[in-house]
């Protein structure tokens, strides 16, 4: 061939590879967005379906919870509290617990409030929600905290309640700067207090509860210390004043909950008995049941009020910031009447009618019998799982 034609072929050659290089990365080009816009298109049907099911999720449970008959409640929208804590700005943050974190908020009207966020990893759920509004919204008494309304956008779960100024009861009693600040007359009101709403809750409510979780984290004080019940979203309603149940699932706080409940699975009016002598015994001492040392023995707050009341020695529970302002027979009756709430079995212990008329009356109290948690020599084993000082438990029994 003529080098002129061989010049021409090796062109169209060139020519042709590079048209065909070409096709090939238009055509992968093409491939590739032809899937990433199908996988656009897929996910923005999820994402509508997503916030369709949350729509209707969210839907759902507002009807849930007006079935129950909680019209009167008020409904807030996540815009408002929003607005109400700066969108829940860090800065507004107040506390945490196991429901999730609590902030500090301020509504168009100017009242101050406090707004419970569901966490997205706390244990307790959308049935925890339900039951602490379902339980308190009807509740109405001066030594219960005020629900004030909820929210349920989306995911979004969140109870309002009324603001109470001074927190809980836990961060005077256990703090040693601000436990000088609550003299034996506060002390004694809280007492007090605490024991009419427990009673206000086993006997004279609309709704008959057991609240399962007593302990002095849960109890909030307002502006002039008066105490008041708080965190439901355990508690359960029962029908009759010896009545007994049984869970699989046992769950509130080591240090308050009663043996037949931690070992057991058990529980009744008298488990919140147990839960009261025991925070009556800290309100006294100033120091928790769970984690209490002493260098002459192991045992817990309990065991140690147990052993000074066999050697008549009771004052000596009380702590040394009272020494100025105790009533001696008042702090004796209270100790008194604190390990009558903590006896062993459950049928020993008085109900809470029995406990607020001993807390005002100067009549003869029986005699305790021995603590639950009580050894000669060491620590119950209940008590000994974890060093960790309070924590929530969720323990499962083969039945």
């Amino acid at each position: 061939m003529a080098t002129s034609e061989l010049s021409g072929q090796s062109s169209f050659n060139e020519t042709k590879r590079i048209l065909t290089l070409v096709l090939s990365v238009l055509s992968t080009v093409l491939l590739l967005s032809t899937i990433v816009y199908a996988l656009k298109k897929k996910r923005k049907r999820r994402q509508k379906k997503g916030r369709g099911n949350q729509a209707h999720n969210a839907h759902k449970d507002h009807s849930s919870l007006q079935n129950k008959n909680l019209d009167e409640l008020p409904s807030f929208s996540l815009h408002e509290i929003s607005m109400a804590t700066d969108d829940f700005n860090i800065d507004n943050k107040i506390g945490e617990g196991g429901f999730g974190p609590v902030y500090k908020g301020l509504l168009k009207n100017g009242q101050v409030i406090a707004v419970k966020r569901l966490s997205k990893t706390s244990d307790q759920g959308l049935d925890e929600f339900k039951n602490e509004v379902i339980c308190i919204a009807k509740l109405q008494h001066r030594n219960l905290v005020k629900l004030l309304g909820y929210c349920i956008h989306g995911n979004e779960k969140i109870l309002i309640y009324e603001y109470m100024d001074n927190k809980s009861l836990d961060s005077f009693l256990f703090d040693e700067t601000r436990s000088s600040m609550l003299d034996w007359p506060q002390r004694f009101g809280i007492i007090h207090g605490i024991a009419r709403g427990i009673l206000y809750l086993h006997q004279d409510s609309r709704h008959q509860i057991i609240h399962r979780d007593l302990k002095a984290a849960n109890i909030l004080l307002d502006s002039e210390m008066n105490p008041k019940i708080s965190d439901f979203g355990l508690a359960r309603n029962f029908v009759g004043q010896d009545g007994m149940a049984r869970t699989k699932k046992v769950v509130g706080t080591y240090g308050y909950i009663p043996p037949e409940y931690a070992i057991h699975g058990r529980f009744s009016i008298k488990s919140d008995v147990f839960s009261f002598g025991v925070i009556v015994l800290e309100i006294v001492c100033g120091k928790k049941n769970r984690g209490f040392s002493h260098e002459g023995h192991s045992d817990n707050l309990l065991g140690h009020a147990w052993r000074l009341y066999k050697e008549d020695k009771s004052i000596e529970v009380m702590g040394a910031s009272l020494r100025n302002s105790c009533v001696v027979p008042e702090v004796l009756r209270s100790i008194h009447v604190g390990l009558l709430c903590v006896q062993h079995h459950a049928e020993d212990r008085p109900t809470m009618l029995s406990v607020v008329l001993m807390l005002i009356s100067e009549s003869t109290l029986p005699p305790p019998k021995k603590p639950a948690f009580f050894t000669e020599d060491n620590y119950p084993k209940v008590e000994s799982v974890s060093s960790q000082e309070e924590y929530m438990i969720t323990l499962l029994y083969a039945r």
